[in-house]
């Protein structure tokens, strides 16, 4: 079986595993968790933060951050695609008591001027004060699409004009850093909070990483308590994500590259309508009969996703090797012939 539905379905590798089993851990709730507490300075460092702090899961981590920017009553802005918006259970308004505005981006990504236009004047008190605008990178409903940094910078521009908060989901930022070549230290002089991820592309169990600057992350631990996150020897886990760092980061470049090969084979085939630009592990195309291609890849145990309307998706990933790859390219040429 080839699974391809997304790069969260990895296995702790042996090295991984290693680390795991060896980690020196402490009680993180007193912040005693010697392997924790490194994980959290290597990150905020990488990103040029004041400090960050480590959550179960990726959705955790974005609606801490939202809580920690907002206030009950008041409004974020997002693209229409936004992960804090479309899979994370509502959390938004159940946690923050706050509404989305959602702006019609281009894959998931929006403009300053698309942000600027969507502020809710701070003295029309009819509508929700406009506090935070939350961008994800890269986007996921998107089909792993990377913003430009220039775009960053122009909306960063906007929130200090507007006095708004600037939150990243960077749940696959890895992906993106190694496409673009960025540098995550850029990255911490825009966003005030970024929330990274290492259980996808970076194939840890679970795991991410909330950074920011010390204003706003002093809030932290006492929101991710709310919300239900205090952790003992943690630790583990936290280890698997210091070997990813160390071993699993410039290697996304292999994932990067396998998902443009599939990309392009799939844009000459004539079962295939229409394929999104693919600049990362996301491959996202529409065929002309999804059910007849649902059906071959399950008669290959080729596992996919079927996002409904004829469009499906690939998602490229630690486990899916060489050998996995060349035989799942064969398995779409063959099919042209069906």
């Amino acid at each position: 079986m080839i699974d391809l539905r997304s790069d969260t379905v990895t296995k702790p590798s042996k090295g991984m595993m290693e680390a795991m089993f060896h980690a020196e851990v402490g009680d993180d709730v007193y912040k005693e968790d010697p392997t924790v507490n490194e994980l959290e300075r290597r990150v905020a460092e990488l990103f040029g933060m004041d400090d960050a702090l480590f959550f179960p899961t990726g959705s955790m981590a974005n609606q801490a951050a939202i809580k920690m920017h907002t206030q009950p009553g008041e409004q974020l802005i997002c693209d229409k695609y936004a992960h804090v918006y479309n899979y994370e259970g509502g959390g938004v308004s159940f946690n923050s008591g706050v509404s989305c505005k959602l702006l019609d981006g281009s894959r998931g990504m929006v403009t300053a001027a698309q942000v600027e236009a969507a502020i809710n004047p701070p003295d029309f008190y009819h509508s929700p004060l406009t506090s935070l605008v939350c961008l994800e990178n890269t986007t996921n409903k998107g089909g792993g699409a990377c913003y430009d940094f220039q775009t960053f910078q122009e909306i960063k521009a906007v929130c200090i004009k507007h006095g708004l908060g600037l939150h990243l989901d960077g749940a696959r930022l890895w992906n993106a850093l190694v496409a673009t070549g960025q540098n995550p230290k850029e990255y911490g002089g825009v966003f005030d909070t970024i929330s990274v991820c290492f259980s996808k592309g970076m194939g840890t169990p679970l795991g991410t990483v909330l950074t920011g600057k010390k204003e706003i992350m002093k809030k932290a631990m006492r929101v991710r308590k709310v919300l239900g996150g205090g952790m003992r020897q943690i630790g583990f886990m936290a280890a698997a994500a210091n070997y990813a760092l160390d071993h699993n980061f410039d290697r996304l470049a292999e994932d990067n590259a396998r998902a443009q090969e599939l990309g392009n084979l799939l844009a000459s085939l004539d079962y295939v309508v229409k394929v999104e630009p693919v600049e990362t592990n996301i491959v996202i195309f529409e065929v002309k009969d999804e059910k007849a291609v649902m059906d071959y890849c399950v008669s290959k145990n080729l596992i996919i996703s079927n996002m409904g309307q004829g469009k499906l998706r690939l998602v490229t990933h630690l486990d899916y090797t060489q050998d996995n790859h060349l035989t799942v390219l064969q398995y779409f040429k063959e099919f042209k012939s069906l």
